[in-house]
């Protein structure tokens, strides 16, 4: 672990928060399971703005946004939360710490 004494003038924040970062990312992947009885997402459709339209399972199962987020709400898909913002509601991956996962950086289909 990196040495955080604040009389230190030689220490590199960056550096220090980086590996911090790092290693976070590298726990939380190791963390992430299989939810039996629960579908997981493993890919997305984007329209041309980039939004996310659609989403693939790893059963297969191609979901439009509206049931996707039924899915979600009924506790079917593992490791996304719904929240409400901007007067809709919003599928997004678990905060985990892992970039890997988050729904923006899943392969498209």
């Amino acid at each position: 672990m990196p040495n955080f004494n604040s009389n230190n003038n030689n220490l590199n924040f960056e550096e220090i928060y980086n590996q911090y970062r790092q290693e976070g990312q590298q726990r939380a992947s190791e963390e992430i399971n299989v939810v039996p009885g629960k579908e997981q997402i493993v890919a997305v459709r984007k329209n041309e703005d980039g939004d996310i339209i659609a989403f693939r399972t790893d059963n297969g199962r191609d979901l439009d946004y509206v049931t996707a987020l039924n899915e979600a709400k009924s506790g079917n898909l593992a490791h996304v939360d719904v929240f409400h913002k901007y007067g809709r509601d919003i599928i997004r991956s678990e905060p985990d710490g892992f970039d890997g996962n988050n729904l923006d950086n899943l392969p498209t289909f």
